[in-house]
């Protein structure tokens, strides 16, 4: 049947006379505009793209609307993981202030008519312990027996200050990841000689001394002089103390010239590979049992504690908050993709007339089809621009504003754009199918 024979029947149907077909004109041509079937593959895409682009330019407001879902879901998305990864990061950095590939040997509890009190109560470790682990265990890359003391009162001149005292040998730097601001770190010598001089944390020199260089002056701990060496980076808050809070001396001077003890809080045991933790905990373990007459079945008097444990907790902790915040951001891309198929399927019922002349003049079911999942995408894609746009500048400005960490990656941008450019397609193939099914005479007779 031709063209002129499929309008006149279409004529009929309706009631009536058959005429001759419709002149249209070419400031009336339908936004649908011919495709013959002769134009190659290439070419009805590129057809079918334009036409797309002139659909929703002729309707600005809607397709506004309708990009607006995948904007917001685009750009929450972006914020959300960019939060996510910013608060992972903060907690990286402070646990890596704790030290990695960590073991602590701590005592163990004691047991008191009954009352058992908590772990580090018993004054179970000591010096040679220390030694003994460094000397026999293979695979330790750093060692530092630990004597810690809170609630020391320290005077600088007419100020004073409360805090902790610690005294470690040299190779707690290393292991506890301590920078110096300014100054330098006690040493080898000062740990063999028993030399009276400290390191202070940036809460310490703040309450001391202000804003004085506090390098070279004289502080007394328990009434003891002794002279800053260095200043410590600052570390800020692990959650649980000030880390700045704190003053580190050498170990020997602590345990024989200040504190006068035979015991020590902790070991601190830095492992060269994290593939050898395990074994070398189980080793510390074993050597420590031996050597405190520990038989088979009882309880031993310490405790060794992986510290990576710890920190693979917090990034599992994070990682799980990363996911749950885009997961709800995503929510709205959702949503998005529901506007764009309830607009398209507005879309196909006004221009139902439209598609039937297309039809009736030589389209084919795939050029409908392309075009109308076209228009879906298009709304999707520039969403998803402005979107990334949106996200970024909202990241940055939350960053610079309101003092949060926000990290925006490469990763959680190509993540958005691709979920909105799925969301497009899954959800503009509906309207885009009904469209290309319609039947061209009952389109033609549609009003």
């Amino acid at each position: 049947m031709s063209v002129v024979e499929l309008l006149q029947t279409s004529a009929a149907v309706d009631g009536v006379p058959p005429s001759s077909p419709p002149v249209v004109e070419p400031d009336e041509a339908p936004v649908l505009g011919p495709l013959p079937s002769s134009v190659s593959g290439s070419m009805a895409i590129g057809q079918s793209i334009g036409t797309a682009i002139e659909a929703l330019l002729a309707n600005k407001l809607r397709a506004t609307l309708t990009m607006l879902g995948i904007i917001i879901g685009v750009g929450a998305v972006i914020i959300m993981i960019g939060l996510g990864q910013g608060a992972q990061q903060s907690v990286q950095q402070r646990l890596a202030g704790l030290g990695t590939n960590l073991l602590v040997v701590t005592p163990g509890s004691a047991n008191v008519g009954g009352v058992r009190t908590g772990s580090g109560a018993l004054p179970t470790l000591n010096a040679a312990d220390a030694q003994a682990i460094q000397n026999e265990i293979p695979g330790i890359t750093a060692l530092s027996p630990d004597v810690e003391v809170g609630g020391v009162q320290v005077v600088a001149g007419d100020q004073n200050w409360n805090t902790s005292v610690q005294g470690d040998s040299p190779a707690i730097f290393t292991i506890q990841n301590w920078q110096i601001a300014s100054g330098s770190a006690f040493d080898d010598a000062d740990e063999t000689s028993g030399a009276l001089v400290a390191d202070i944390g940036q809460t310490v020199a703040q309450n001391l001394f202000g804003s004085a260089d506090p390098v070279g002056q004289t502080i007394l701990i328990r009434g003891v002089p002794f002279k800053v060496k260095g200043v410590l980076a600052s570390k800020g808050s692990n959650g649980f103390r000030d880390q700045d809070d704190v003053i580190l001396i050498p170990f020997t001077t602590a345990q024989i010239r200040l504190f006068n003890r035979s015991y020590v809080n902790n070991i601190y045991v830095q492992v060269a590979q994290t593939s050898q933790i395990n074994a070398i905990q189980q080793q510390i373990t074993t050597l420590l049992e031996t050597r405190h007459r520990i038989q088979p079945g009882q309880p031993d008097d310490f405790r060794v504690r992986n510290n990576d444990q710890v920190i693979n907790t917090a990034q599992q902790a994070t990682d799980t908050l990363t996911f749950l915040l885009a997961g709800v951001a995503a929510v709205s891309l959702i949503v998005g993709g529901i506007g764009i198929m309830n607009i398209m399927l507005v879309s196909v019922t006004e221009r139902t007339r439209e598609i039937g002349v297309r039809m009736a003049i030589g389209a084919r079911t795939g050029n409908i089809l392309s075009q109308f999942l076209i228009e879906a995408i298009a709304i999707s894609f520039a969403g998803g621009l402005i979107g990334i746009l949106l996200g970024v500048g909202g990241s940055l400005g939350m960053s610079a504003l309101a003092g949060w960490n926000a990290v925006v990656s490469v990763q959680a941008i190509a993540l958005s754009f691709g979920f909105a450019a799925l969301v497009g397609v899954f959800f503009g193939y509906y309207p885009a199918r009904k469209a290309s099914q319609l039947d061209p005479i009952q389109a033609l007779r549609y009003e």
